[in-house]
């Protein structure tokens, strides 16, 4: 039978997660105020919000827009967004006809215009399509939004705005992300006056 300490084991990622929380706050608390205001601008304007990401970043893309689409608490008008890893059938096609780093430019230069806002995630912040995707929304006169942990790696100067989780493990990044995309449907909603 296993030694294994579950408690010191719980308790310990616990103190981690809360000190990733405390830290990240003054780094990512004005870029997250932007990212609000931009998106509902777009939203106002007739615009969307694309969210993608890879792996666990590529569910928290899916749950994101579900929210908006859906509802977030209250009942409300439907927001416009969408989740770019969702369409299995382009996904593969993407993947078998350009290669892994195409996935998701190839459909923002397809479904999005001037005034959108996309939202990727990468832990890493050097996941390249989500590098390749941000190169075209800003060539395409698209905001280029991103959460990101560690330096934010190639997503430094690329994107804007860019919240950055200050922490490199992964685990601790990917709760921040959904902490972040779940805070930003519910200002997101307020924003817009539709609770």
């Amino acid at each position: 039978m296993s030694t294994f300490d579950v408690e010191s084991y719980f308790r310990a990622e616990h103190a981690e997660l809360k000190t990733v929380v405390d830290a990240s706050y003054t780094k990512i608390a004005e870029p997250f105020h932007r990212l609000v205001k931009l998106s509902a601008k777009s939203l106002a304007a007739g615009g969307k919000i694309m969210f993608f990401g890879n792996g666990g970043s590529a569910s928290d893309a899916q749950h994101f827009a579900a929210e908006l689409i859906v509802k977030y608490g209250k009942d409300r008008a439907p927001i416009a967004a969408i989740a770019l890893n969702t369409d299995t059938s382009v996904l593969t096609a993407l993947v078998n006809d350009y290669g892994m780093e195409h996935l998701f430019a190839r459909q923002i230069r397809g479904l999005g215009k001037k005034g959108d806002v996309v939202v990727g995630m990468s832990t890493s912040g050097n996941s390249a399509n989500i590098v390749k995707a941000m190169e075209t929304a800003k060539e395409m006169g698209i905001t280029p939004a991103a959460f990101a942990g560690g330096t934010g790696g190639k997503l430094v100067g690329l994107c804007d705005p860019l919240m950055i989780v200050a922490s490199t493990n992964t685990a601790r990044i990917q709760e921040m992300h959904t902490f972040l995309g779940q805070c930003l449907c519910g200002a997101v909603e307020r924003e817009l006056g539709l609770v």
